[in-house]
């Protein structure tokens, strides 16, 4: 079995060069770029730039997507979140969660794409996000309920909340490998405002693990960060769940954990 700091030694290796830095920060700046745009901001060849998003996207630090015929890079922060709630939130969360507001904050893209590898099957990885009950246990409390069928609806609720905090149609179900779903998020009136957006689970087989790949996309241009932000401590919960049974404490689940 690989061992924490096996796995994590790639991100520390992508994080430790000052141009994958850069890349990253890049990235962070205008998520969803291809390689030609990428590179004009560099004083090297595009091979060089290539190679260093090939260690970047080995990391799980950048996740490419094709469209058409470009290749396009996003920054995926869930690594991140990953040695964060392993080593910093025990010390200096709140510093460190006001610093991650403000990189939420100044972000404005309107496709976010999130990606993990969890040691699981596929069909329990779809059980985890399909049913009511092992949901809440990674996703702050709250519970996801459907038939499950290509066209039905579906409402994530809370017990604590006066209505459901997300509502949508399952656009497409091919259970254990792909799940499409609008996603109206109405907690509160404004974030309501924002509009429909779409959520995208993608489940593929890995030898004994599986890759997790969510995107978020179709969300306009002044997003609130509310709408997306929340998704890397999910997913960092829902690998805990999935790998050890335990339940991962983040700033997310101290704030609105719990079913009582």
């Amino acid at each position: 079995m690989v061992s924490y700091c096996e796995a994590v030694e790639p991100v520390f290796k992508g994080l430790s060069d000052p141009t994958r830095r850069a890349l990253l920060d890049e990235l962070f700046r205008q998520d969803g770029q291809p390689l030609s745009a990428l590179a004009s901001r560099f004083d090297m060849t595009r091979v060089a730039v290539a190679k260093h998003l090939r260690l970047l996207e080995e990391a799980g630090l950048v996740v490419s997507r094709r469209r058409g015929r470009e290749k396009l890079h996003y920054l995926n922060p869930v690594p991140i979140r990953l040695i964060y709630d392993r080593w910093v939130s025990k010390y200096t969360e709140g510093w460190a969660a006001g610093l991650a507001d403000l990189k939420r904050d100044l972000e404005t893209t309107v496709e976010k794409v999130f990606e993990i590898y969890i040691r699981t099957t596929p069909e329990q990885l779809w059980q985890a996000i399909t049913d009511p009950g092992t949901r809440a246990r990674y996703q702050f409390g709250a519970r996801v309920e459907s038939s499950w069928t290509s066209g039905s609806a579906y409402q994530v609720i809370h017990p604590r909340a006066p209505r459901p905090l997300i509502e949508g149609e399952n656009l497409e179900v091919d259970p254990p490998r792909r799940l499409v779903q609008s996603y109206q998020a109405t907690w509160d009136d404004d974030i309501a405002a924002a509009g429909t957006s779409r959520v995208t689970w993608e489940i593929e087989p890995v030898g004994d693990s599986c890759r997790l790949t969510v995107t978020h996309d179709q969300l306009p241009d002044n997003a609130d960060s509310h709408l997306y932000g929340g998704w890397p401590m999910i997913l960092s919960g829902l690998k805990t769940w999935l790998e050890t049974g335990q339940e991962l404490t983040t700033p997310g689940s101290r704030l609105y954990g719990g079913t009582s």
